[in-house]
């Protein structure tokens, strides 16, 4: 049976929009999900600690070097905890990330990991804003259902 999961509902809407919740990339510098509408946006919710998450980040560089061209934008947001932080711009460098690392605001984080807060969780918003489909861990086949997300995320237009 390769029926669809089911989509998993959110106990409650956000307080304020999503699109007006964002993070922070350092340097003072700002996103806001609206700041993405009709690109294809890639939310890792990460921790440099995080194995699995440490497994999926080579391939999420990738996804954004074949399809940034396309309207793929990756957004890596950590969520380790402040002496987390302190190990991130190491970290990029290890792996050579090229896609933005943020840190999210307390609201988003609280809307989207409401219901799970394992790591690392990848969601994926087609051009519209709307979530395409939420990962949580990392392995077996998840790497190609989020490649096959974000392959049919790319196709819709935004209109």
């Amino acid at each position: 049976a390769n029926s669809a999961p089911p989509v998993t509902a959110f106990p409650m809407p956000p307080v304020k929009p999503l699109g007006s919740m964002g993070w922070e990339l350092g340097g003072g510098r700002r996103n806001h999900f609206s700041d993405f509408k009709g690109k294809v946006l890639v939310l890792d919710f990460y921790a440099t600690w995080c194995e699995p998450c440490r497994d999926s980040i080579p391939h999420l560089i990738e996804l954004q070097n074949r399809y940034g061209n396309q309207g793929l934008q990756v957004v890596g947001l950590n969520v380790g905890g402040p002496d987390d932080l302190e190990e991130v711009p190491e970290f990029a460098k290890e792996f050579k990330i090229q896609y933005p690392l943020g840190v999210p605001d307390d609201d988003l984080s609280t809307f989207l990991l409401s219901d799970d807060n394992a790591i690392p969780q990848t969601f994926v918003f087609d051009r519209k804003g709307q979530l395409a489909r939420k990962f949580v861990g990392y392995g077996g086949d998840v790497a190609s259902q989020i490649d096959d997300t974000i392959a049919a995320a790319l196709k819709s237009s935004a209109e």
